[in-house]
């Protein structure tokens, strides 16, 4: 089905396919130069000192959690059983990492208006239990770094964020996916950039940046640096370091495609968030007031994702039913993210607590959903939603 507004359009050109062709003609299609250079020019963009490409943002997740296993810090070390605070709402990739390592999750209460975070269940949720915080920046909102950090204040309790779908956001000029220990990104068809598939997760710490990219190969030393914080130094002999593991690892590697992509993408960065940040203007000038729905409230500078509409509360209006007015309208649309993910039956599975009343997760679960945002001017859906009839 076509769809007059769809969720997620293509930000290619020639550009784009003149670097496939590139890589084509290389005749190297595994993870090779292209790839190191987008990570080094992706880490440049966002001023972290590092960044591994993977497979996808839920690989970056994977990816970073792992990593915080083997670090010999014992500052920022994790351990089976650690506590570890989420939110209630997020995409199921957030989770199942923590889980898979099994750390156990507290799920705390979001705001209803800027799905992030609520502040004040947040703080109540922090214990001495507390060893990790995920930070989750949903569909492009930054979260309110200043007021986590002060109620963290001094205690030993590691940020981590799960950036993937706000790339291109900033808090108080800082880009999104540099507040934590790590940060996670995707490049997956329908987020800010495209790389087909793909992720990738920043770190100013050099032991977790060498002990990710031994676990991004299956663990070995073949990719680490001859002189290194996994293995101290390496052998001179090549082929003794080959097949050497060290670490548990997977094999989350990028193709040479996607980091040839990658970095003719990066160079659109700043003209893609502009282009959605101007949408958004638009949107929340012609519907903020609107009588049957809430937009997100933005913190920061969000890079607008897409745009929430949220039932309000004691509305007419039922979600079937805006979805159908939508739907007739030409509006693709989706649940926000996953709504409240307690209420999914993967949970059974899931080692979990939950954090007083999950009361704002649950109302956005039957009462929310999201419409799609671009790079190029929409206002046209600005002016169908303000005129649609219930």
């Amino acid at each position: 089905m076509t769809f007059r507004f769809p969720l997620a359009t293509t930000s290619w050109d020639k550009a784009e396919y003149d670097a496939l062709q590139r890589v084509i003609a290389s005749d190297m299609f595994s993870m090779g130069p292209e790839v190191r250079k987008f990570e080094k020019k992706f880490a440049e963009f966002f001023g972290s000192k590092f960044a591994v490409m993977v497979n996808s943002g839920s690989s970056a997740n994977l990816l970073m959690t792992g990593a915080l296993f083997y670090s010999k810090n014992d500052d920022i070390r994790l351990s089976q059983g650690d506590e570890i605070i989420v939110p209630a709402v997020s995409w199921s990739t957030t989770y199942y990492p923590l889980s898979q390592y099994g750390l156990v999750q507290k799920f705390v209460d979001i705001d209803l208006y800027t799905l992030n975070y609520d502040l004040e269940a947040l703080e109540s949720a922090i214990t001495p239990k507390t060893r990790a915080i995920m930070i989750v920046n949903l569909l492009g909102n930054p979260n309110n770094f200043d007021r986590i950090k002060k109620m963290i204040g001094d205690r030993n309790i590691i940020l981590l964020e799960d950036n993937c779908e706000s790339l291109g956001a900033r808090y108080q000029g800082k880009y999104t996916g540099t507040f934590g220990l790590l940060g996670s990104f995707s490049s997956f068809f329908s987020h800010h950039i495209s790389t087909m598939e793909g992720g990738l997760v920043t770190t100013d710490d050099e032991e977790l940046y060498h002990i990710m990219l031994s676990m991004r190969s299956h663990g070995w030393t073949r990719n680490l640096p001859h002189n290194n914080k996994v293995t101290g130094r390496k052998s001179d002999d090549a082929f003794a370091e080959s097949f050497n593991f060290v670490l548990p690892g997977y094999n989350l590697r990028p193709l040479e495609m996607s980091g040839a992509l990658g970095l003719e993408q990066l160079k659109k960065i700043p003209s893609l968030i502009k282009g959605r940040r101007e949408n958004a203007e638009v949107f929340t000038e012609t519907l903020s007031n609107h009588p049957i729905f809430s937009l997100q409230e933005e913190i920061g500078e969000s890079s607008w994702f897409g745009f929430s509409l949220l039932l309000r509360p004691g509305s007419n209006v039922s979600r079937a039913q805006l979805i159908e007015k939508l739907d007739a309208n030409g509006f693709e649309v989706r649940p926000i993210v996953a709504g409240n993910f307690i209420n999914n039956p993967v949970m059974q599975h899931i080692p979990h607590l939950i954090h007083g009343s999950l009361a704002n997760a649950e109302y956005i679960d039957s009462n929310g959903l999201f419409i799609g945002n671009h790079h190029y001017e929409i206002n046209e859906a600005a002016d169908v939603l303000k005129n649609m009839n219930f």
